[in-house]
């Protein structure tokens, strides 16, 4: 459900009865694209059974996806019909069309052969932690992610606000103390992943795949200027991700130690979103914890790039931060 994750706190959102989020998902219901329709996107049902309901409530936690199909032409097919019409017009009046008429004759070969095109779907799963005020994106992309967040913006209306996660440290400055020191941060482990980049217009990278991270060579390509743009870790030994810089987390993968805890009550829609949202919220907390805590929201000056990587207890709380404190790991 949760292989890519990119985080959001609600800055202000009065979390609705499921019923009325209902009613708001149900005006924007997926449907397929019509045959010359480029692109169409709706709310899901999250069992992917037809007509079910489009938001599930598990243990307090409240579940959406997010569909969007798209249909599109070949450029090379475009391109090349294009041609073959400019030839024949060329051949027919003695004058070959430049500028506009090129634009419009590409617009209608597009339309004409849109309803021949193959659609394609992909879907995103939404997360919402009300009482954590905690969003979470099943996206690797901060452009796609950003795009879900707007989405969900409108449909709720009044004066819901979301705003992308900002810690004290940025995630490079932390990685990169982390590699140097060859220490990582309380509850986390480094794993056998890395990409480092050079800051500047060359954008010089290295990249260590499945190799130890425990070296001198890593510490000195850092020291050369290079920052980790991303970082394998893995939480209690528990889940294992890929930070990045932007402060998103890929790859994420529930270990066998949380499947063999879940014993035989594991399978099925409501376990599997118990597990995985039980897990991220123990695990979102320390990486925040790890990155100097939240920034403040009325601290508007840039976080010192020389700020210490781990926090003191009040760091980890700024006022105006979310209730990160989960009383008890959700059920399955």
């Amino acid at each position: 459900m949760f292989k890519n994750a990119l985080l959001y706190r609600i800055d202000h959102w009065d979390p609705e009865t499921p019923k009325r989020l209902e009613e708001r998902l149900a005006s924007q219901r997926f449907v397929a694209c019509g045959a010359s329709q480029p692109e169409s996107v709706g709310w899901v049902e999250p069992r992917g059974d037809e007509h079910a309901a489009l938001v599930e409530a598990v243990a307090g936690q409240i579940i959406l996806k997010l569909c969007a199909e798209t249909k599109a032409v070949p450029s090379a097919v475009v391109k090349e019909e294009v041609e073959r019409r400019l030839d024949q017009v060329e051949h027919d009046t003695g004058h070959r069309p430049k500028g506009k008429r090129v634009r419009e004759l590409k617009d209608e070969i597009v339309h004409e052969l849109l309803p021949r095109a193959f659609p394609k779907r992909a879907s995103t799963w939404v997360w919402i932690a009300p009482q954590a005020r905690l969003l979470v994106v099943a996206a690797a992309s901060a452009k796609k992610a950003d795009g879900v967040v707007t989405r969900l913006v409108e449909l709720l209306g009044g004066d819901a606000r979301f705003s992308a996660l900002q810690t004290q440290v940025a995630p490079a400055t932390a990685m990169a103390q982390w590699l140097t020191d060859q220490d990582a941060p309380a509850h986390f482990t480094i794993d056998r992943e890395c990409e480092l980049k050079q800051p500047d217009s060359e954008k010089a990278a290295v990249r260590y795949a499945r190799h130890t991270l425990e070296i001198a060579e890593v510490g000195e390509h850092i020291r050369q200027g290079k920052l980790p743009t991303q970082l394998a870790l893995t939480w209690s030994s528990r889940v294992s991700f890929v930070l990045t810089e932007g402060l998103a987390l890929k790859k994420i993968k529930l270990l066998d130690v949380v499947m063999e805890n879940a014993g035989s009550d594991h399978g099925g829609f409501d376990a599997d979103v118990a597990i995985a949202t039980g897990e991220m919220q123990l695990l979102i907390p320390d990486l925040v914890a790890a990155l100097g805590g939240l920034q403040a929201e009325i601290d508007a000056a840039a976080p010192p790039t020389n700020a210490p990587v781990t926090p003191s207890a009040s760091a980890t709380q700024a006022e105006g931060s979310p209730p990160w404190k989960v009383d008890a790991p959700l059920a399955a």
